[in-house]
């Protein structure tokens, strides 16, 4: 199967999905997407069961190593997609909380799942280094805003709340991406010799500040691009924003710097700069309706890519029985990374009851963690990784996705119950 093959064949099942989920199925678009592509995984394995001639087509799939256009361009254009749309004008007061808890939280839930992880991998009987199931409990931290606001905003919630939620979640994807890819280039040089603390922060320093400046130099050389051309030439704007996030991965990638940390810094210097009076409208629009639309693209085509992605990972007991495992250790550590920032900053800020309780369970992971998890370089424990994420997402999705409603229902009830017996 040629590679432009197997890109037409994501591009018409993710369009086709995203049809039979708008008119038929209905349902919101992360939730719609995931049934597809497990009800789509099982057909191709039953007919591959009863028909084994047809599973050449797993074996051609898995020949084609994707990995690489995962990394550079998928994942490059999420996050400068997702780091676009954070306002820091709209965030206002709630921006401290926001930024603790899309840092401290996401460096929290990556020591708690991945230190779980490792033992309850150790008490199933599978061999996985610890610096390994941190990448794990780092590239599962990230939530999916989209899911999230969608929701929330069909219940009249608390504004402050609305806006913690969807900045945080705004926010963690850069920052889980770039310290699981941070924590890999950690693991793999010490597999060749043990680390000094010095060659560690060297790591960590290079990657994240070096990203930053490349971020902060091709994000305000574009910035300046968008002003300077006429705002009817809405096709050369939109050139120009892929033109700095492509030449900001491979500059990043040149140079061995965090080419995803230069990506999201483009997106906040863009996203910010160009909603200021001196960038017109047009540029705003137009721009940003691009990048919403290629993000939910992506997402869709991220979808049916884990969909086809369970042919070719082993099929085992002891992996999925880590994966549904991981799932309840995943929830554990969300809501300790938001209880403990939260409770801190509880002694100078006041929050919602509600705060703790809907951060924890709206928190609904999505094409990023599959995005991240397929594009890492091999290594022994890749394969339970992925199936691990798969699982954890798909249940986040399905179980999560399905009864949030239900959670936003009954604090909406209290709420108004309160204002009544106030009154």
């Amino acid at each position: 199967m040629h590679v432009f093959d197997i890109i037409a064949l994501f591009i018409f099942l993710a369009g086709l999905f995203i049809f039979v989920n708008t008119y038929f199925l209905k349902l919101p678009s992360s939730i719609g997407l995931m049934i597809m592509a497990i009800v789509l995984s099982v057909i191709i394995l039953i007919v591959g069961l009863i028909f084994p001639s047809l599973q050449i087509g797993a074996v051609e799939l898995e020949e084609y190593d994707y990995a690489e256009v995962l990394y550079h361009v998928v994942l490059s254009f999420m996050l400068f997609s997702g780091a676009l749309n954070i306002d820091f004008k709209k965030l206002s007061k709630q921006r401290t909380p926001v930024l603790i808890l899309a840092t401290t939280g996401v460096l929290i839930s990556t020591f708690v799942i991945g230190t779980l992880v490792f033992y309850m991998l150790e008490f199933v009987g599978i061999e996985l280094h610890y610096l390994y199931c941190l990448v794990f409990g780092a590239l599962i931290s990230p939530t999916d805003p989209i899911a999230v606001t969608k929701t929330i905003r069909r219940f009249n919630l608390d504004k402050e709340l609305e806006i913690k939620i969807a900045g945080e979640s705004l926010f963690n994807d850069g920052m889980a991406v770039v310290l699981a890819l941070t924590l890999l280039d950690i693991a793999h040089a010490g597999e060749d010799h043990a680390l000094s603390v010095f060659e560690t922060v060297y790591i960590i320093g290079a990657d994240i500040g070096g990203g930053i400046f490349i971020g902060l130099f091709l994000g305000y050389l574009g910035y300046r691009l968008l002003k300077y051309v006429d705002n009817d030439a809405v096709e050369v704007e939109i050139l120009i924003t892929l033109a700095i996030v492509m030449a900001g991965s491979f500059l990043a990638d040149f140079i061995h710097v965090s080419s995803k940390q230069a990506a999201v810094v483009m997106g906040l210097v863009i996203g910010n700069e160009g909603r200021g009076e001196h960038v017109t409208s047009a540029a705003g629009d137009y721009v940003f309706k691009f990048w919403n639309l290629m993000e939910e693209s992506l997402a869709a085509m991220l979808f049916v890519l884990i969909g086809l992605e369970m042919l070719v990972i082993p099929r085992r007991l002891d992996y999925f029985s880590a994966g549904f495992f991981a799932v309840n250790i995943v929830l554990l550590g969300r809501w300790i990374s938001v209880y403990i920032p939260i409770k801190l900053m509880s002694v100078k800020r006041s929050f919602s009851p509600s705060t703790i309780p809907v951060l924890t369970w709206g928190a609904l992971r999505g094409g990023l963690p599959i995005a991240l998890s397929l594009s890492l370089s091999d290594f022994h424990g890749k394969d339970i990784i992925v199936t691990m994420t798969y699982i954890v997402v798909a249940c986040s999705v399905l179980y999560q996705g399905l009864t949030v409603p239900l959670l936003m229902k009954m604090n909406f009830t209290e709420k108004k119950e309160r204002k009544v017996h106030g009154h």
